[in-house]
């Protein structure tokens, strides 16, 4: 892709409007444009790390057991009346009439939907597990929305929503989410603790926030420091054995939200191993039985012929606002710095001199290079001086920059500089593609 034909409409200066990193970041990077308070449009770049983190979710997800399907934006009140929730949610809910003047609402969240359509298509306990999920645009009507898409009013969300035939396999289908959240966040480049938290309006008696650390974070957190050392389960793990010893490893040690802290736990942690920051929610997971079913008459006949409501949970992930928590996670002064997995491209090729024949030619054939090994490319061939091209680059975070002039051109050769760590390296223009070559197992995962 050439940046003189991308629609990516920088900004030199802060808006005023933004407040932590992330959101002027997201800004200035020409990844969103606010269209109303706590609504945004995404724009070409900030798409492209949307449909990237959505992809490994959908990984991970098929991994565990879990199936897609796809749920609508408006849902129907009736449903939630059923349930006892449509007076109980509060404000945050868009309640609408459509022109029948039926009472509908815009979804916040979807147990009741996916609970009705269980129980239609659903009879016996020999379906069991399932698990059914889907990622779908929400909205809730924030009082204060703020820090961009962190919290906003509309947001893309992946909920899943298990259904077992008692309370035992139901906690299984808990602890498939736990890891795979796991290695959801670790994919992304993320250290995320689950931590004891509230179930809120959602309801049940067992729930994990997958939080990670960060100074801009809404609320305070308390752990065990050894939490951000614990290896994360393999690609191989065996999704239909007993996860409980994973699941217990990280259980075992001190971690709460503010909501569910216990002060004197946690000074029982060595001193030198407490933890207390500000945290980021990027997932949540719930276990909460039989409180959708059981009004709703989502039940399953049994081994021994009787009829009786299936065990459910309920597992979101924050897929738009994780785009905001990798940024806040991973960034320096001169801009954003994307985990491989998540950028947008992988490669900014920096052209400094476009017009000049050889520049451009040398140009082109490393770009054509860099393609067939696997990476995606952003060519930066716009009239910028040089100085304005590395900032911009900078700014937008891409993994790698390979920069190509004259003089390189002249002797073969182009600088790379990783942008994690600033590291350069000047090498011959051969040299680049298998230096950067994306591993072909890599490649056929994404």
């Amino acid at each position: 892709m050439r940046l003189s034909r991308t629609f990516l409409p920088l900004l030199k200066e802060t808006p005023k409007e933004a407040e932590i990193v992330s959101h002027r970041l997201m800004l200035r990077a020409g990844m969103i444009r606010q269209q109303s308070a706590g609504i945004y449009s995404w724009l070409p770049l900030g798409l492209r790390v949307l449909s990237r983190i959505e992809a490994i979710v959908r990984e991970e997800q098929s991994r565990s057991g879990a199936q897609e399907i796809l749920m609508p934006t408006i849902q129907p009140a009736d449903l939630w009346r059923e349930s006892g929730r449509y007076d109980a949610y509060g404000q945050e809910m868009l309640r609408i009439t459509d022109r029948h003047e039926r009472d509908m609402l815009y979804g916040p969240t979807n147990e009741e939907m996916v609970t009705d359509i269980f129980r239609t298509h659903v009879r016996s306990y020999r379906s069991l597990p399932l698990n059914l999920y889907h990622i779908q645009w929400k909205f809730r009507d924030e009082v204060r929305p703020r820090f961009g898409v962190m919290r906003g009013r509309e947001f893309l969300m992946k909920d899943a929503y298990s259904f077992d035939v008692d309370q035992e396999a139901a906690r299984r289908a808990y602890q498939r989410m736990f890891v795979a959240y796991l290695r959801t966040f670790a994919r992304m480049g993320l250290t995320a603790i689950p931590m004891k938290a509230e179930t809120g309006p959602i309801g049940g008696d067992l729930s994990h926030e997958f939080v990670i650390l960060a100074s801009t974070g809404e609320s305070a957190v308390y752990c065990h420091a050894d939490l951000l050392e614990k290896p994360i389960p393999p690609e191989d793990v065996d999704f239909t054995g007993d996860l409980t010893p994973i699941v217990e490893d990280w259980t075992s040690l001190y971690a709460a939200t503010d909501d569910m802290h216990d002060a004197h736990a946690f000074a029982a942690i060595p001193e030198d191993k407490r933890l207390e920051a500000r945290g980021i929610e990027i997932g949540h997971i719930f276990y909460f039985g039989t409180k959708y079913s059981a009004p709703m008459g989502a039940v399953v006949t049994g081994p021994d012929g009787t009829e009786a409501p299936v065990h459910m949970g309920s597992y979101g992930i924050g897929v738009s606002r994780l785009v905001g928590a990798v940024i806040e996670a991973s960034h320096d002064e001169a801009g954003i710095i994307w985990p491989d997995a998540v950028a947008p491209y992988d490669v900014a090729l920096i052209n400094l001199k476009p017009g000049d024949a050889a520049t451009d030619a040398m140009a082109e054939r490393v770009e054509r290079a860099l393609i067939a090994s696997g990476r995606a490319v952003l060519v930066e061939d716009t009239d910028q001086r040089p100085g304005a091209k590395f900032a911009a680059m900078d700014l937008i975070g891409l993994p790698w920059q390979v920069i190509v002039g004259p003089r390189g051109a002249a002797d073969g050769t182009v600088e790379v500089k990783r942008r994690a760590t600033g590291a350069r390296e000047t090498m011959p223009e051969g040299a680049v593609a298998d230096h950067l070559a994306v591993p072909r197992a890599a490649r056929v995962a994404a």
